[in-house]
């Protein structure tokens, strides 16, 4: 069985400053295989709706286009975890991933947590996808 070292291994980088520094890729392909980061609700400019489903659509329109540049789509995505720092968010959040994916329905998580990287974060979601072929 080959190691993912010993697979072609391709990249998608949003442009997150940290990127480099920390040393990740917002998503990575090996096979038919999608990972893509935890990723958070943050605009071009750095700036951050103080909205929790707004925030849950950004990072959903970020992580669809790292799984898309990597050659994925909706329909591929088996799995979401989705963290938010209060439950009274669950359901808006929750509400915005069934719009994305209320016909593939994912095997799916949502966590409360005691805090992320940023205070104005008030959720932060990761993806898996299988890409068939």
């Amino acid at each position: 069985m080959p190691y993912a070292a010993d697979v072609d291994r391709q990249h998608a980088s949003s442009g997150s400053p940290f990127e480099a520094s920390i040393g990740f890729s917002r998503a990575v392909r090996v096979g038919g295989t999608i990972a893509v980061s935890g990723t958070a609700p943050v605009w071009p400019d750095g700036s951050v709706d103080p909205d929790a489903a707004v925030q849950a659509r950004r990072c959903w329109e970020i992580m669809l286009a790292a799984l898309e540049e990597l050659g994925g789509s909706v329909p591929d995505v088996v799995r979401t975890r989705q963290y938010v720092v209060d439950a009274a968010d669950a359901d808006a959040v929750g509400a915005v991933h069934g719009e994305v994916f209320g016909d593939v329905r994912p095997a799916s998580t949502m966590v409360v947590v005691a805090a992320l990287l940023d205070p104005r974060w008030k959720v932060e979601m990761e993806l898996d996808a299988v890409v068939a072929g």
